[in-house]
C-alpha cells in the first residue's frame, strides 16, 4: 500500500469516527430516521393492508422491501444536512489547513450515511419481525439483500452530497429527500404495477425502486430473482457512477484554493 492510500484510509477512518461521535451524541437521528418508515409499514398492514389485493398469503413480506427503500430514502437527507453544516461552519477550511488527505472529508460523511442507515434498517427489520415477519431466504439469499441495499445506501448517499455541496439554505440541502422518499409508493412496493392506469403503470415498472423491491422480494421468498436483480443492480451502480462522479466535481470547485 502506498503511503498516499494509507494516509487516505487513516485520515477517512479518523473523520469517519468524528461524524459518528456526533450521531451517537443525537441518536434521536437514527431514531427519527426510522420512525417514518415504520409508521408507513404499520399504516399499509393494520390500516390499508386488508383492502389491497396482491396475491400474496402476507402483505408484510410484500411490502416490506418498499419500506427498506422508504428508510434510506429518508435517512440520506441527514447526510446533505451534516455536510451542508460542516461547509458553512468552515470546518472544511480548517481540516485543507492540516496535512488531510483532502477527499477523506467527502468519505467520511459517505461512510457515517452507511454506518447509521444500516442501523436504521436493523430497527425497522426488528419491527417487522415483531409484527409477524418471517423468510424462507437461505444465508445467500440474506447476504444479496444486504449487499443491495448497500449498494442502493451508496448511491443516494452520494446523491445526496450533492445538494449538501450546492444548497444555499438547510432546507435546500435537505428537501430533495422528498421525492426519493415517495418513489417507492409509485412502485410494485405497495400494489401490483397491473392495478395502475396505463400512464402510472408504465413509469411505475420502469423506474428503478419497481426492479429493487422485487428483487428484494423474491430473495426474502427464497424464489428465483430473474432478470430483476441485473436491473436492479445497473440502476444502483448507474446512479452510483454518475452521482458520485458529480460529486467530486462540484467538490473540488467548492474546495479550490
Amino acid at each position: 500500500m502506498t503511503v498516499t492510500a494509507s494516509r487516505f484510509i487513516g485520515d477517512t477512518v479518523t473523520l469517519t469516527g468524528r461524524s459518528l461521535r456526533h450521531i451517537l451524541r443525537s441518536p434521536d437521528t437514527i431514531i427519527t430516521t426510522a420512525i417514518m418508515p415504520i409508521a408507513f409499514m404499520l399504516l399499509f398492514i393494520f390500516v390499508l393492508g386488508g383492502a389491497i389485493q396482491t396475491g400474496s398469503d402476507s402483505y408484510i413480506s410484500y411490502q416490506l422491501p418498499g419500506i427498506l427503500l422508504i428508510t434510506v430514502a429518508s435517512g440520506i437527507s441527514y447526510t446533505a444536512y451534516r455536510l451542508f453544516l460542516d461547509l458553512k461552519g468552515g470546518i472544511f477550511e480548517r481540516f485543507r489547513s492540516m496535512p488531510i488527505a483532502r477527499s477523506a472529508e467527502l468519505w467520511a460523511h459517505v461512510l457515517t450515511s452507511l454506518v447509521s442507515n444500516l442501523i436504521s434498517l436493523a430497527i425497522v427489520m426488528g419491527v417487522a419481525l415483531l409484527i409477524g415477519f418471517r423468510s424462507g431466504a437461505g444465508m445467500l439469499e440474506w447476504l444479496a439483500v444486504v449487499g443491495i441495499m448497500i449498494l442502493f445506501t451508496l448511491a443516494l448517499t452520494w446523491l445526496a452530497i450533492i445538494p449538501g455541496l450546492t444548497a444555499k439554505t438547510v432546507d435546500g440541502a435537505t428537501a430533495f429527500a422528498y421525492p426519493l422518499v415517495f418513489l417507492p409508493l409509485i412502485s410494485s412496493a405497495f400494489v401490483p404495477t397491473a392495478s395502475m392506469p396505463g400512464p402510472v403503470r408504465w413509469f411505475a415498472e420502469h423506474q428503478p425502486a419497481t426492479a429493487i423491491v422485487d428483487t428484494i422480494r423474491n430473495l426474502f421468498a427464497g424464489t428465483p430473482v430473474g432478470a430483476d436483480i441485473w436491473i436492479a443492480l445497473a440502476w444502483c451502480i448507474g446512479i452510483l457512477g454518475v452521482a458520485y462522479a458529480v460529486s467530486m466535481v462540484l467538490y473540488r470547485r467548492r474546495t479550490a484554493g
